[in-house]
């Protein structure tokens, strides 16, 4: 029986493996079960399924009789019956998968049956297009071959492509590379019947001002603490929002705007990213997050623009088209939105969904990106051979599409958000209601007090000292008993704390958070540690994996560098002197509640409207790569600079052409060259301007190394983040090979860097003089 029973089972096997064989022949990777609609082989593919079909049954027949003798054996064997039964019970099973695997291949049989009855006719028809289904030879589509042999062998590995009509022909493979995807040229008997024309397309919709809030909060939804919080922090500044809106109308005097149809994912609010934010919402964790998406949204709504906003990934796929299957496929139809506002977690959903889409729509997305992504980590294969790839970096995208919370990255935008703004009345009733003893500690979490006992017994000594620390029930053991804690408090109740509070204190985490701003908003004097070294991807766990080498010298750069004294003290905390004796200045110093113009309503709605309005990633057009060295066409056009009249930079010509459209104007350009350890940032800054990237592309020529005089026995392209640069012991020249690379950021003690920077508004350093 057991041998019966093998030589069944192989040669079943033997019999699905030949009629793989019929139906897959020169059909490399394709499955075994795979079925063609082709003439040729009809009749063959026809009796193999019948001789398997008819081999099946007789099969069963014999597990049949060899049943019944068994029972009939095991019926005169008494106390044994049992035994018989446990050895029969897997042949049984074995024939009830032969009788379905019989059953199904009767089914095949007669499907394939039709399926070659209609083949045959039509045969005409088909033999007509045999020909025409041959993968074309023609070298505007290199990629055609390899894509559809790609096709023939992964074609079922999504089934996107079956929704997309693939079926497994020829035919199928080239009119989906043609016609959904764009590897192969359009099939000349597709065109047969003439496509109706499309309709004019509508008129553009101009984008006015809203006066409400109302419709923007019902877009937001519900169903988390995070999307609860934003809700309320849009209504606590809602009055605020409205006349900076209003505020921002009358300044552009009836200035023509287009409505754009925007989407807003906030990815890491996604279940599929983790969402760690909205459980630790009411448990002090981080805030600044929220209150940056929570402020984009009451921008972009109040300029009048339409909005879709998600935060479930179903939600994504629903509003972007997105095909079923695992994401290899592009969209149904072509993107309703004309930009996308999401961050990291995002952007990864859409690529791992968008299929080829992402690719030709990614000059669409803006990317909230706290800390920033600076170029090197940016641009894949550079990131790649010199050590900067990252989880978080690689994309390919303009530098400037990613958006930071402060102003750090010239290579990125700013995008910021707002701090509640006071008129003149609440400021005097806040300086009146100080308690010049009073301190506020910046930290929720109750390990940002862990080792801090000696600067607290110090500042202890002179203020009283009050904490906003989480707890549930008992007093955390990391906040001295001489600390008066309040627990999490609701925003309201922690801006009336502030408004007493003397000093606001930092101990060096968290980073770059809104509440320094807030406290100094409110009249407090923001004290905090200075890091030496700074903090950085290369001494610093928190930094490590972030797709940025920014140096950080303090808990809050933007604090010290934008504001400074005396609102801002950054002190060396390991010196207990210098500790103490800044504490003791700040207590005897007047200070009023100040709020960078860049942080109100009205600057984050100049800023947004300003880059909505001229950033295009789209149809800007990156300059051409140069042509191999020494190729007499790789002289570069005239230099559109000039010097400037002290000799010392360029500036440009006035007898050089202007383009309208350029954004910034070009007007505001200056060309200086940093010092041998100085980033184009900090060289930039040094001079009271901002290095601006999109003006590389007028520095990256030869001429402009002669025009500032400087000595050039070769000049090379090349690709590295540093360029345009010189390496003057050596007198050679190096000009940008891959304007992804153009940056800011970075320096090296072996070259001077020629560094493009400009003007910019009294408060705010995103926009330079005339770019509103």
């Amino acid at each position: 029986r057991i041998f019966v029973l093998g030589i069944g089972f192989f040669t079943l096997c033997f019999l699905m493996t030949s009629l793989g064989g019929q139906f897959s022949a020169k059909r490399l990777g394709d499955s075994p079960f795979t079925i063609r609609t082709e003439v040729m082989g009809a009749l063959e593919s026809r009796g193999v399924l019948r001789r398997m079909s008819d081999m099946l049954e007789m099969l069963m027949k014999k597990m049949d009789i060899l049943a019944r003798l068994e029972n009939s054996t095991d019926f005169h064997k008494g106390d044994e019956a049992r035994f018989p039964l446990d050895r029969f019970q897997p042949a049984a099973g074995l024939m009830e998968r032969i009788q379905a695997i019989a059953q199904n291949v009767s089914d095949i049989a007669i499907k394939v049956d039709q399926i070659l009855r209609n083949s045959l006719l039509n045969g005409k028809v088909v033999e007509g297009r045999r020909d025409q289904c041959e993968v074309p030879r023609d070298p505007k589509y290199p990629d055609c071959a390899g894509k559809v042999e790609w096709m023939r062998a992964r074609w079922t590995s999504d089934p996107c492509y079956a929704f997309f009509g693939v079926d497994g022909t020829e035919c199928s493979f080239l009119i989906y590379l043609s016609e959904v995807e764009w590897f192969c040229p359009p099939l000349p008997w597709r065109n047969r019947t003439v496509a109706l024309p499309s309709p004019p397309p509508l008129p553009q919709v101009q984008a006015a001002f809203r006066g409400d809030l109302t419709r923007l909060l019902e877009l937001i939804g519900t169903g988390k603490e995070s999307l609860s919080f934003m809700k309320k922090r849009i209504r606590h500044l809602a009055q605020q929002w409205l006349r900076a809106a209003r505020r921002l109308e009358q300044k552009l005097k009836g200035r023509q705007r287009d409505q754009k149809h925007i989407l807003i994912h906030i990815g890491f609010l996604t279940e599929e990213s983790g969402d760690v934010f909205s459980p630790r919402v009411l448990k002090g964790g981080p805030l600044g997050e929220m209150v940056q998406w929570a402020d984009i949204l009451a921008a972009l709504f109040l300029l009048g623009h339409s909005l879709r906003v998600t935060v479930s990934l179903k939600e994504l796929q629903s509003h972007l088209g997105v095909p079923p299957g695992r994401g290899n496929c592009p969209l149904t139809n072509p993107l309703p939105f004309d930009l996308i506002y999401t961050d990291y977690h995002g952007l990864q959903q859409m690529k791992q969904h968008m299929g080829l889409s992402f690719k030709k729509y990614r000059c669409r997305v803006r990317v909230i990106d706290t800390f920033g992504t600076e170029p090197a980590y940016n641009h894949e294969e550079y990131a790649t051979l010199r050590g900067y790839r990252t989880n978080w970096g690689y994309w390919n995208l303009q530098p400037t599409q990613f958006m930071t919370m402060f102003p750090h990255t010239p290579d990125n935008s700013f995008m910021g958000f707002v701090s509640e703004e006071l008129n003149k009345t609440e400021k005097q009733i806040i300086k009146s209601n100080k308690v010049s003893s009073m301190a506020v500690v910046y930290g929720k979490e109750a390990s940002i007090w862990k080792g801090k006992e000696k600067f607290l017994a110090i500042l202890n000594k002179y203020m009283e000292i009050h904490g906003t620390v989480y707890y549930e029930t008992q007093r955390p053991p990391e906040v001295p008993a001489f600390v008066k804690n309040h627990g999490l408090l609701p925003q309201h109740e922690f801006q009336q704390l502030l408004r007493k509070a003397k000093l606001f204190i930092g101990f060096g985490f968290p980073y770059e958070g809104p509440a320094p701003l807030e406290a100094i908003a409110n009249g407090c004097v923001f004290l905090q540690a200075r890091f030496n070294p700074p903090h950085s991807s290369l001494n610093h766990e928190f930094f490590r994996g972030k797709p940025t080498s920014r140096e950080v010298s303090s808990q809050h750069p933007y604090a010290e560098d934008f504001i400074g004294k005396p609102h801002v003290w950054t002190v060396n905390y390991n010196n207990s002197e210098e500790f103490e004796a800044a504490i003791k200045t700040i207590m005897r110093t007047q200070v009023d509640p100040y709020l960078p113009y860049e942080y109100t309503c009205e600057g984050m709605l100049e800023r947004i409207h300003a880059y909505i309005q001229h950033q295009d990633f789209c149809t800007t057009s990156s300059p051409p790569l140069p042509p191999k060295a020494k190729s007499p066409a790789m002289q570069s056009p005239l230099s559109p600079l000039a010097l400037s009249p002290n000799a010392t930079h360029l500036v440009w010509s006035p007898s050089a052409i202007r383009d309208p459209r350029a954004w910034p104007p070009v007007d505001s350009l200056q060309v200086w060259v940093s010092e041998t350890r100085h980033a184009c940032t900090e060289t930039c800054r040094r001079r009271g301007l901002v290095c601006e990237p999109t003006f590389f592309r007028f520095l990256n020529k030869k001429e402009v190394f002669l025009q500032l005089s400087i000595t050039c026995d070769s000049t090379e392209y090349e690709m590295n983040h540093l360029y345009p640069a010189v390496a003057e012991n050596v007198h050679e020249c190096y000009l940008q090979k891959e304007p992804l690379l153009f940056s800011c950021a970075g320096y090296n003690t072996k070259y001077r860097r020629l560094c493009p920077c400009r003007d910019y508004r009294k408060g705010q350093v995103a926009l330079c003089r005339d770019c509103l």
